[in-house]
């Protein structure tokens, strides 16, 4: 499996990364040990998950980073894994409150400290800022994260649901101040196109025009979560949810009749599109069975042409 090298670090994560939000509620103990060997001998290394996972689980708070960090010691592959984890993120309600500006040094400090802890190790690789607030300026942003980068506590610094104006924004203070910027952003992509609108929930965002123009010309990475469409491609949303559309619809029987010239399934060429785009793209995918990540995990092996790709983007 191919590498992709991090600016500022010599970090590299691979073609496709493994979010672990079930780590501790659904996957837990030798599951979780099961899972993540089968990952890591299939050539991944990078294991996704946050401080706010999961939350929406009765008991689920912090459980994600706690049972990573566990399996990983169980496993003794610290050296062969990239740990990415994230904080700062939009109020949960009663069972994860958040001011509005969650993106304060406070919140911050408070979030990065827990997720150390949780995950018993005293650096994470590459740490996301989950959401953005809109609120905190982007150089009181860039001067609070250096420090955390100086201090060792975290290899490299990620935006996740950033627009991608905020983003250069704080990286053109960050070269102008001579620090360290956004190494790699991390947003909703598939093949299948979710039917919201980014300005319902500007906290959320997703792979548009916007995203491909200045990804192409900065050629920062981009760690896409959502990369199956919720098992869109394995048949799965069609008649109702975020993906049902007669533009997906479209895409998914390109991509059946596609998947039967190449011998290989949907699924796989959904993966395959996004590692064929014109910049780098890491599909994050979940799941809690070994026969779904080898389905995944083999995506790598499927080669597309140009022709393949605009085709399946429902261009002729």
């Amino acid at each position: 499996m191919r590498k992709i090298k991090i600016a500022f670090s010599e970090i590299e994560i691979s073609d496709i990364a493994y979010g672990v939000a079930n780590f501790g509620t659904e996957v837990t103990g030798s599951k979780a040990d099961e899972l993540t060997s089968e990952y890591i001998s299939s050539g991944g290394n990078t294991l996704d998950t946050a401080h706010c996972y999961a939350f929406w689980e009765k008991g689920g708070l912090g459980v994600s980073e706690k049972e990573l960090g566990a399996a990983i010691r169980r496993l003794g592959c610290r050296e062969s894994v990239v740990i990415v984890s994230k904080g700062g993120h939009t109020d949960g309600g009663s069972d994860y409150p958040r001011p509005a500006d969650f993106l304060s040094e406070k919140i911050i400090q408070s979030d990065l400290n827990e997720s150390i802890d949780r995950l018993g190790y005293d650096i994470i690789d590459i740490y996301f800022l989950h959401r953005d607030d809109g609120i905190t300026p982007v150089s009181e942003i860039i001067e609070m994260m250096n420090i955390h980068l100086r201090t060792g506590a975290i290899r490299v610094l990620g935006a996740s649901n950033w627009s991608v104006e905020r983003i250069e924004s704080a990286n053109s203070y960050a070269r102008e101040k001579s620090l360290q910027g956004f190494s790699i952003s991390q947003i909703a992509g598939s093949l299948a196109v979710p039917d919201w609108e980014v300005t319902t929930d500007p906290t959320m965002r997703y792979i548009s025009t916007d995203e491909i123009s200045y990804h192409t010309k900065s050629r920062m990475p981009v760690m896409a979560y959502s990369s199956t469409a919720c098992g869109y491609f394995a048949g799965k949303g069609h008649d109702k949810g975020n993906y049902a559309s007669k533009e997906n619809e479209i895409r998914y029987r390109r991509s059946k009749e596609l998947s039967v010239e190449l011998e290989c399934t949907p699924t796989q060429i959904a993966i395959s599109w996004l590692l064929h785009q014109p910049f780098p793209v890491v599909p994050l995918f979940s799941t809690g069975k070994i026969e779904h990540m080898q389905e995944v995990m083999s995506s790598v092996k499927v080669t597309l042409s140009h022709e393949q790709v605009k085709w399946l983007n429902g261009s002729e």
